[in-house]
């Protein structure tokens, strides 16, 4: 009889920890073959559960797997996704505040300035200030930052600011489609998922995509045989929200967990893209089929111009928007970037 009341006890007490478990069903804005998808998936997936003695799990989903890459929100306010791993710039359409949050053309020096605006200088409260106005009470902003400064993937030879002219380029809405527009290029925008076909196919000459490794392992190179590297144009801004009622039914620690998994991941990842950039490009070079690009300060430089003005013009659409480029504002003159 002991030992029976024993180990229905002790299948209570499994069944209760079962049950307890939250499980992170989480949509990212990465192709399942990047090779930022895979590292976190395979890096970082399991130790959110070792963080948390198992309570608190991830399962991942590349871009558009559940939901399009525009419907997460939605998507995590219904409970079919527990939060998103999205970038920010997708929802422009939503206001033209995300514009800005989500990438500040041509703003920022290195993807560790825009994480540390995130994590210290306002920036992950200026998003959740921004989720509210659009979805009061929806989601719960844990962080956000930059993984990479973003290389571009082209079919042509793209030397300065002049070649850009005429140029079909896959970029997102808002923004940074309006620095394109600038610049004389033509924004298409597209899934990118999408953008290996369309660059086969020659519906576009060139592609906002992601890292270089990233492009390279997503095969972009093979039809795509001048990349911009370093990038001159975008740190894409990433989001980690949660579903607001998940978020509340965690404990304390919990959540401290899940911010902490959630910067570390993104620090550890950022420095691996650095590193395997920088591993490809020299492979690249040395095998001579790809002709990497890397434009001159003074062609930089005149791009920034460009970008500057675009900043303004997108600030002017929305209160909201304002808010966000004056929270950048600070930041900048915070660090010296601005004075």
């Amino acid at each position: 009889m002991k030992q029976m009341i024993l180990t229905a006890a002790a299948l209570s007490l499994a069944a209760t920890a079962a049950s307890s478990e939250t499980v992170l069903k989480i949509q990212s804005s990465a192709q399942s073959g990047a090779y930022e998808y895979s590292y976190l998936e395979d890096e970082w997936g399991k130790r959110l559960a070792a963080m948390t003695g198992g309570e608190v799990t991830v399962e991942f989903f590349p871009i558009n797997a559940i939901v399009d890459r525009n419907e997460t929100p939605e998507a995590v306010m219904a409970g079919v996704l527990s939060g998103d791993l999205n970038s920010v710039a997708y929802f422009t359409g939503r206001n033209p505040a995300f514009a800005i949050m989500g990438d500040l053309i041509a703003g920022y020096d290195s993807p560790e300035q825009v994480q540390t605006f995130c994590r210290h200088g306002g920036g992950r409260d200026a998003l959740q200030e921004l989720w509210e106005a659009v979805l009061p009470g929806a989601m719960h902003v844990v962080g956000c930052g930059a993984v990479s400064k973003e290389a571009l993937v082209s079919k042509v030879e793209i030397r300065g600011v002049a070649d850009l002219e005429g140029v079909k380029i896959r970029s997102p809405s808002g923004l940074a489609a309006t620095v394109f527009q600038k610049a004389g290029a033509a924004p298409v925008s597209m899934s990118i998922s999408d953008v290996f076909t369309s660059l086969e196919k020659g519906v576009i000459d060139a592609a906002d995509a992601s890292a270089y490794i990233n492009n390279s392992t997503s095969g972009f190179h093979q039809v795509a045989k001048f990349p911009l590297y370093p990038g001159i144009h975008s740190m894409a801004m990433r989001q980690f929200v949660i579903n607001q009622g998940v978020w509340d039914g965690m404990t304390e620690d919990q959540q401290l967990a899940v911010e902490t998994w959630f910067y570390a991941a993104y620090d550890d990842l950022r420095r691996q893209l650095d590193l395997q950039d920088k591993q490809q490009v020299q492979a690249d070079e040395a095998a001579g089929d790809i002709t990497v690009v890397d434009w001159s300060q003074e062609e930089r430089d005149k791009f920034r111009v460009l970008a500057a003005e675009a900043w303004e013009e997108t600030a002017e659409k929305s209160p909201e928007a304002r808010k966000a480029l004056d929270a950048h504002y600070a930041f900048m003159k915070q660090i010296g970037l601005l004075k």
